[in-house]
């Protein structure tokens, strides 16, 4: 007497085992470039509080025919908790042709490079170092 066993369904060990490397390479190559991707979004922040620096300074500029030596004396704060503030500066020119160059250093992935970004009166934006690896 020959007996049937019952069809078995599921998935064997094998099976599992690839579908977990496949997922596992899949991070692999998906996980830094999601980082990446993240710390450009960050280096936003450098941009956007540097064209508020511009704003103030302009508008300084316009009412006392001078540009401010700080952000104090233009009377610019930016508002919450920021990566870049702790770190600008705000370079001052004389002579015939007044100017000023803003600076803006922050660390955005915790790493020894800082990133530096700088505005001048002209409203060019330079990225000096890059932090972001391409």
């Amino acid at each position: 007497m020959i007996t049937q066993l019952k069809e078995r369904k599921g998935f064997t060990l094998i099976e599992l085992m690839i579908v977990v490397a496949i997922i596992g390479i899949l991070a692999a190559i998906a996980i830094p470039n999601f980082l990446r991707y993240q710390a450009k979004s960050k280096q936003s922040e450098a941009k956007v509080l540097l064209d508020g620096l511009f704003t103030s300074e302009t508008s300084y500029f316009a009412e006392q025919n001078v540009y401010g030596i700080n952000t104090n004396s233009i009377g610019w704060t930016p508002a919450g908790k920021v990566k870049y503030y702790s770190s600008r500066s705000i370079t001052v020119h004389g002579g015939n042709t007044p100017g000023f160059t803003a600076n803006a250093r922050g660390n955005i992935d915790n790493d020894p490079t800082i990133d530096h970004w700088t505005l001048n009166e002209q409203r060019i934006l330079s990225n000096i170092t890059n932090d972001v690896t391409s």
